[in-house]
């Protein structure tokens, strides 16, 4: 399941392991290091407060609505303020985009490199009953031929993300990320207060025994996923399990680890899907094809949509690449 290339890289920080791999590309400037650092940086004041979501009131609703319409979570709100202050002090930062934010947050006219998309805490509803939640992250390049067109620095297909990655508050605080050089996780040891190096080099299994997708809108997919939702609860196929948690983090990280697959397909009620394009489903795909897995939006590529809005949505298919081509041939044969 895990490839190591080297076990020594064990002991490595997730900083550590950012500088080596620098070390490595002629073209590096050290940019990412301190990228990477503003975000893991968030991610242990969000874990912190996570981890006391039963003694404090982080988990009860915020009293109005996202521009999605959903109900906005205290600690949405947090999540999304600190990773903002955290981003905003890096000088290569021109745009932040978030999930619970209308508009861009322009912190450059001019000036900064990048552009950094994120979900501040996916799964956020679920706080109050103990699942696992996380925040997710996408990196690109600012394009240096719009200087003045926002539309265009931020609606690029995710192909041209330069990194993605996850941050996951379950048992334990764990980050998992991709620089188009595989995918990385890291463990961050309370005892020393950094992420360490876990696995590297991980590697999706081609097959795995798990589906997850929410079934109670089954009767609202199309025919295909319903007559593979059948096959896949042949015991003759088998046998599969079916596992939704309805946290895309922890759903994906398992799929991640063990093979599988995860479906989220449109339904009457969202013909557009429901997952967000830009902040969730384009950095997830990155790290499943870096993985060596698949990701889809139905009957295309995932990171070759062309986006139009900045929260455009798109239904999901992503996992092991013999899972997803038995779906895709039911979705054919429609």
């Amino acid at each position: 399941m895990y490839s190591y290339k080297n076990k020594e890289n064990a002991l490595l920080s997730a900083q550590q392991f950012i500088l080596h791999q620098q070390k490595e590309n002629t073209n590096a400037t050290g940019e990412f290091s301190w990228l990477l650092s503003a975000i893991t940086l968030a991610s242990k004041h969000i874990a912190t407060y996570v981890r006391r979501a039963g003694l404090t009131d982080v988990s009860s609703a915020a009293g109005h609505k996202n521009v999605h319409g959903e109900t906005v979570q205290k600690m949405d709100e947090m999540a999304d303020q600190i990773l903002i202050e955290s981003l905003g002090h890096n000088a290569d930062v021109a745009i932040i985009s978030s999930e619970e934010n209308e508009q861009p947050v322009i912190l450059r006219e001019s000036g900064g490199k990048y552009v950094v998309f994120f979900d501040p805490l996916d799964g956020s509803s679920n706080l109050d009953v103990g699942v696992s939640v996380g925040t997710i992250f996408s990196i690109m390049e600012k394009p240096t031929d719009t200087p003045d067109n926002t539309d265009d620095m931020i609606l690029q297909p995710g192909s041209r993300q330069l990194a993605a990655g996850y941050i996951i508050y379950g048992s334990s605080t764990v980050l998992v990320f991709t620089t188009g050089n595989g995918v990385h996780m890291f463990t961050l040891d309370p005892n020393v207060g950094d992420y360490l190096l876990s696995y590297p080099d991980i590697r999706m299994p081609s097959s795995g025994n798990y589906y997850s997708l929410n079934e109670g809108n089954a009767k609202s997919f199309s025919p295909g996923y319903t007559k593979w939702i059948d096959w896949m609860k042949n015991p003759e196929n088998g046998p599969y399990s079916s596992r939704y948690i309805g946290s895309l983090v922890a759903d994906f990280h398992r799929t991640l680890i063990k093979g599988g697959i995860f479906v989220y397909p449109a339904t009457e009620k969202s013909p557009e899907g429901k997952l967000r394009l830009m902040y969730e489903a384009n950095p997830i795909a990155f790290l499943a094809e870096q993985a060596g897995g698949v990701a889809l939006s139905g009957n295309q590529r995932i990171m070759d949509i062309q986006p139009t809005t900045l929260h455009q949505r798109t239904p999901l298919i992503v996992g092991s690449v013999e899972e997803v081509q038995r779906l895709t041939g039911y979705l054919e044969n429609e």
